[in-house]
């Protein structure tokens, strides 16, 4: 049924409508055919932007919608494939297995570097999925299997590269942040994971405790914090698998290199990296400003999310605010571009005494941010009547010395 090629006509012509104005207009198909062809439309509209190069790809078949929600994006995706093709560029034959299928975008990008992939999946529909579409995506070395990891697990002799995307809802679908709280429990599997294979890369979600994470879970080599145009996406666990031949000497958790980086969706903009461990983190200074002048600098997500606030301040030489106030300033001639986040000139401090207060309210648009402040975004543009957008950027948050304030900027970067 769905290589009939009236099918792939109509999704092709009406690719860019409305899916419920398209439900009246297939009263000539058979119901399985309308869900399927609906499916169809409403995946590539969905996925153009999350994952633009399948939707480029004509007669891929897409998931329901769930699964199109929980899948990986490409940029995110294209990042761990950099990861796979630094680990397999010695390799004469490497072999990928992807424990953890779903809807096989990591896999996709993953295997095209590997001479052997196999993508093992629980569900057998996502399954089906995969069978169609990966010799569509030129993924001739690829291999499905319809299992659950742990069973696959068991029958798995040696793989170059294990990858890891557990499940983060419990059993009636309510999200879990905890390591040992996924499905399945790589806490639980790591000893069984690491003796099969070289690396083992393992995904998890961006509200991970990335301390206990560090903690709980042997051989961890590497932790990646990926955030995609300021937002936190996920965090990558690089663990050394049993099966290198190099000696190796496990790592102090607080050695192990955390690497903070934000991608661009769009390419515009070059991607922004910054690296430190926690030792780093516990021996930099609390470096305090005591001017408010020159540039303001804001973290971005991913480096927020590290906690790599003293390291950053030593790193690109600026001064913190307040210790959980987490925005910095420096006083240097030209702005640091290469910061890790967003970059202001700092044009006014104004704190709460009317008077003061009389040049921000002069303002009508503004793009707001709070910080360790006890008024929100709503409560303050409602006092001020300040509408979204504009030229200017005000920060309100807590100085050093407890003090409320305002800070009025011109975006630099």
């Amino acid at each position: 049924m769905n290589d009939c090629a009236e099918y792939y006509e109509f999704i092709e012509a009406h690719a860019e409508e409305r899916v419920g104005d398209l439900a009246l207009r297939l009263n000539a198909f058979s119901p399985e055919a309308r869900t399927f062809i609906l499916r169809q439309i409403e995946g590539r509209q969905r996925l153009r932007a999350k994952v633009p190069s399948w939707c480029a790809v004509p007669r891929l078949h897409f998931p329901p919608r769930l699964s199109l929600e929980q899948c990986s994006g490409e940029v995110t995706a294209r990042y761990k494939a950099t990861l796979v093709e630094h680990w397999v560029e010695k390799l004469d034959h490497p072999i990928l297995v992807d424990l953890t299928g779903g809807m096989g975008v990591d896999f996709s990008f993953m295997a095209a570097h590997c001479a052997e992939a196999v993508y093992v999946e629980r569900n057998a529909e996502l399954v089906e999925l995969a069978v169609h579409n990966f010799p569509l995506l030129g993924l001739t070395q690829a291999r499905t299997v319809c299992s659950e990891a742990s069973t696959f697990l068991d029958t798995l002799s040696f793989a170059d590269i294990l990858f890891l995307d557990p499940a983060r809802r419990d059993e009636i679908g309510r999200k879990v942040v905890r390591i040992e709280a996924c499905e399945p429990d790589v806490c639980a599997l790591s000893a069984s994971l690491r003796s099969r294979c070289r690396h083992l890369l393992i995904k998890l979600s961006p509200m991970l405790d990335v301390r206990d994470a560090l903690d709980r879970l042997p051989g961890i080599e590497a932790v990646h914090i990926v955030a995609v145009d300021g937002e936190c996406k996920e965090i990558l666990l690089c663990c050394r698998g049993l099966l290198q031949h190099e000696a190796t000497v496990a790592l102090d958790p607080i050695e192990i290199p955390i690497t903070c980086v934000d991608l661009s969706s769009t390419g515009r903009r070059p991607s922004a990296t910054f690296s430190f461990t926690f030792s780093d983190e516990s021996t930099a200074p609390l470096r305090l400003a005591e001017n408010l002048s020159g540039w303001l600098y804001e973290p971005n997500a991913a480096v927020l999310k590290a906690g790599a606030y003293r390291s950053l301040s030593q790193q690109f030489d600026v001064v913190t605010l307040h210790p959980n106030t987490h925005l910095y300033v420096g006083t240097s001639a030209q702005p640091r571009l290469d910061f890790p986040g967003r970059v202001f000139r700092l044009t006014d401090v104004v704190g709460f005494s009317k008077s003061e207060l009389r040049r921000v309210a002069a303002l009508r648009q503004v793009n707001l941010t709070v910080r360790n402040f006890p008024s929100t975004v709503a409560e303050l543009r409602k006092r001020f009547k300040w509408s979204e957008g504009g030229d200017h950027y005000v920060f309100a948050c807590t100085l050093s010395d407890g003090k409320k304030t305002m800070l009025v900027c011109e975006k630099v970067k």
